[in-house]
């Protein structure tokens, strides 16, 4: 019997390519191992930025309704067992490799990728546990994705920004047209923003799909240490969310919609919503680990990304200086990020990331604008990184960590802080 690391490791070599945009080879797969449709409601969260912090809300929201909920999220910081969850706790070993059996038994010759399988293995274990809903966060792009084979009883869309061009187009309208694939017709389509492509809202027209948009159909307004909720029903004097960043309200109020457009037999209240929110938690989204010398983590690896996360610091000033340990992948807007971050950074340790989309420290300096040249060091490894910024780091200062999801997974493992697992 193979380990869960030698399945993975199979894998990664079954498929001629990493990335396959294709639902027909998953799809065949899928209908030989009778999972669709699936017996519960689904909500699938696709989107540039956001997802992440979305889906986390989504299944607090839904565990403080009692609702027994599956969430799959792509990608993982350390332990692959963190893309499949029941109830907010990682799938064991054994029932990976029980899926990933069943899988290899019904694919024949049919090929799959990593991501293919691992979509696979979700449905299979969320049908095994009895789950009574699913949150199904799209892996790339969102119409051939393979979360897609689902139809979603809510689709949401959090936001849509110039990211993986290679795969989903060169500009926002065909961005937001790939994105906006997971739309059904008559079902609801929530969009976290007004500010779409109009190719959005076209698939909205074209598919039927029933809007309900940020600033339109639900809106949040703050109240000093409070804010309050308005889209169906009115949730007045809420607690923030515990995910730190303002942009966590945008985050809420859309996850707050989405179920509340599920309709399920449990109503929405104003203590199960307060409870979520005080109870939702997302490693490596603007974590912040206080000290003498203040850390920052955030997965933001690309340029909109950069932005908000630049918003949030100078939200959060330091009382010194702001060191960056960067990893960022060969295939992402460097330039973007750094033009994004500069004003809020003196100075940075670039690191070099493994793997073939990693990228070298030397190159990724190569790439960041003549501005920043003047502030940079490098690293061969983000632990080596961490290390050298806790060097030169005085109280007052602080370290923002920051990139790709292998950047800040390492770090966590690093700073020996790494805690989202149930026991």
């Amino acid at each position: 019997m193979r380990t869960l690391a030698e399945w993975l490791e199979l894998q990664e070599s079954v498929h001629a390519k990493s990335i396959d945009l294709d639902l027909v080879r998953v799809g065949a797969v899928a209908d030989e191992l009778l999972l669709r449709p699936v017996p519960y409601p689904v909500i699938t969260v696709g989107g540039t930025n956001g997802k992440g912090s979305t889906v986390a809300h989504l299944v607090a929201l839904l565990g403080a309704l009692g609702v027994r909920t599956g969430a799959f999220t792509s990608p993982h910081l350390l332990r692959y067992n963190e893309r499949i969850r029941i109830d907010g706790c990682d799938v064991s070993d054994v029932q990976l490799i029980a899926a990933f059996e069943r899988i290899e038994a019904a694919r024949g010759s049919t090929t799959l990728t990593f991501f293919e399988y691992n979509t696979l293995a979700a449905l299979l274990i969320f049908a095994a546990r009895g789950i009574h809903a699913a949150v199904l966060e799209v892996g790339l792009g969102g119409r051939l994705d393979a979360t897609n084979l689902i139809d979603a009883d809510v689709a949401v869309l959090s936001s849509v920004g110039m990211d993986h061009r290679d795969f989903l187009g060169d500009d926002l309208e065909s961005i937001g047209r790939e994105k906006a694939g997971i739309f059904r017709c008559g079902r609801p389509a929530v969009l976290g923003s007004s500010e779409m492509p109009a190719s959005v809202f076209a698939a909205i027209a074209s598919t039927g799909a029933r809007a309900l948009i940020a600033g339109r159909d639900f809106t949040w307004t703050l109240d000093g240490a409070t804010w309050s909720y308005q889209g169906r029903q009115r949730y007045a004097s809420l607690p923030p969310s515990a995910l730190p960043g303002a942009i966590q309200y945008r985050n809420a109020a859309t996850a707050i919609a989405a179920v509340d457009a599920l309709a399920l037999p449990q109503a929405l209240n104003h203590q199960a919503i307060s409870t979520a929110l005080a109870k939702v938690s997302l490693a490596g989204r603007f974590q912040i680990l206080p000290g003498p010398v203040e850390w920052i983590l955030d997965v933001a690896h690309n340029e909109p990304a950069a932005r908000v996360l630049s918003r949030h610091l100078a939200q959060r000033p330091s009382a010194r200086r702001t060191f960056a340990v960067a990893g960022i992948l060969r295939d992402k807007d460097v330039a973007g990020i750094g033009r994004a971050l500069e004003r809020q950074i003196e100075g940075w340790i670039l690191c070099t990331l493994p793997g073939p989309r990693g990228s070298n420290a030397q190159e990724l300096a190569g790439r960041l604008t003549p501005a920043i040249h003047a502030h940079v060091a490098l690293a061969n490894s983000v632990p080596e990184g961490c290390a050298l910024a806790r060097e030169q780091a005085r109280p007052g200062d602080r370290v923002l960590v920051f990139g790709s999801f292998l950047a800040v997974g390492s770090a966590l493992q690093w700073l020996g802080l790494y805690q989202i697992f149930c026991g």
